[in-house]
């Protein structure tokens, strides 16, 4: 097993990645001894449930664990080292733990699979999503969602979010496909002149190669996507399932069962089937003229 197969050479895999990844690998290397959870339990005295924990990647691997499973499991030397290896890497705190005082627990998963996304699809019935946002849009939106404490805790919330935005440049970026309500544009946020420059932003960033944006006018009546914002992620290492995150009032959820994604997948394609390329920049060009 090497680096090149994991996928986890590269520098953006986030750690929480690279848990999922290993997490998977564990139980693939388990099920191919013929130990089942109880046996690995055994080889580590601890409870079965921690072994289902690790395999799920919902606890950080710790590299003696891992060790002394992967002998259990009969591996030889040189794959143990480099499992070892891999799991103290994904121990590592991403970019995002500088963060951690103004990020909450249960977002800090979705930048780490932001991060480590091959493809990422948007839904957005509310706002501009956070990695097109611009400074003073995302101020904005922040200070009128939960209350923050000061200005210096206000700056460090858009400082994430505006970090988050770099994977956008990175010369391996993901692709980004956003598909937005109209509505969205004519939320004022921060004022005309905030809306005139984010427009803008939206469609800079749009006439990337690697960026789709899609704005589903009022006119497409009722339809399939009128629900919650979500955030589809797809990954290229081959272990780790499709997945979404969806937004509830009081923190989010996070799907990979196949008929959930699905659902969520067919929705989006459906949704930007309303609209084309050419009509989006036109009514993006639109409403910055109104902004005017």
């Amino acid at each position: 097993m090497s680096e090149g197969r994991s996928g986890a050479s590269s520098t953006t895999t986030a750690p929480t990645v690279l848990r999922m990844i290993l997490g998977r690998r564990l139980q693939e290397r388990r099920q191919q001894a013929g130990a089942s959870l109880e046996d690995a339990a055994r080889a580590l005295r601890v409870k079965s449930l921690t072994i289902r924990r690790l395999e799920k990647a919902e606890v950080a691997l710790k590299p003696l664990y891992v060790e002394k499973l992967l002998e259990t499991y009969g591996a030889d030397r040189q794959e143990i080292e480099e499992f070892v290896a891999l799991a103290e890497r994904a121990n590592e705190p991403g970019w995002w733990y500088a963060y951690r005082d103004v990020l909450p627990g249960w977002f800090s998963a979705y930048v780490s699979l932001e991060t480590g996304a091959r493809t990422l699809r948007t839904y957005e019935p509310h706002y501009v999503t956070g990695l097109l946002q611009t400074p003073r849009y995302a101020r904005a939106v922040l200070s009128g969602g939960a209350p923050v404490g000061h200005d210096e805790e206000l700056d460090r919330r858009v400082g994430l979010r505006l970090r988050r935005q770099a994977l956008l440049e990175r010369p391996d970026a993901p692709t980004l496909w956003v598909v937005m309500e109209e509505a969205v544009l004519h939320r004022v946020v921060g004022g005309a002149e905030v809306m005139r420059e984010q427009i803008d932003r939206i469609l800079e960033v749009s006439e990337l190669e690697h960026v789709s944006v899609d704005v589903v006018p009022f006119t497409a009546g009722a339809h399939v996507g009128v629900c919650a914002p979500f955030t589809y992620f797809r990954f290229e290492e081959p272990e780790l399932p499709d997945i979404v995150y969806t937004e509830i009032l009081s923190g989010a959820m996070y799907l990979d069962q196949r008929s959930d994604v699905a659902a969520h997948l067919e929705a989006h394609s459906r949704m930007s089937l309303l609209t084309s390329d050419a009509d989006s920049r036109a009514l993006l060009n639109r409403m910055r003229k109104e902004y005017s």
